[in-house]
């Protein structure tokens, strides 16, 4: 899986396109080649009891016996169910 400067904890989002390392108080661009300082964000779309559905941007959270609908996006700093895979 391709890693963006938004999935780690050390990027803050200053717009669509950019950011600020929390580290080295660079800007930099969301898309350029990570550091070896990356630090996983938990995300939805690295949670074990996510499955991605047949939409691009949505897919399903298995973590409780009820399924709901997720983005795989969706920050899950403060889920209780979160499982890195």
């Amino acid at each position: 899986m391709l890693r963006k400067h938004n999935d780690c904890r050390n990027f803050v989002t200053v717009d669509v396109s950019k950011g600020i390392c929390r580290r080295t108080g660079d800007l930099i661009l969301i898309d350029t080649n990570t550091c070896e300082h990356f630090t996983e964000l938990p995300k939805c779309k690295n949670c074990a009891a996510y499955v991605a559905g047949n939409e691009e941007n949505i897919g399903t959270c298995r973590a409780e016996a009820t399924e709901h609908w997720t983005y795989p996006e969706l920050m899950a700093v403060t889920c209780a169910w979160y499982t890195h895979k």
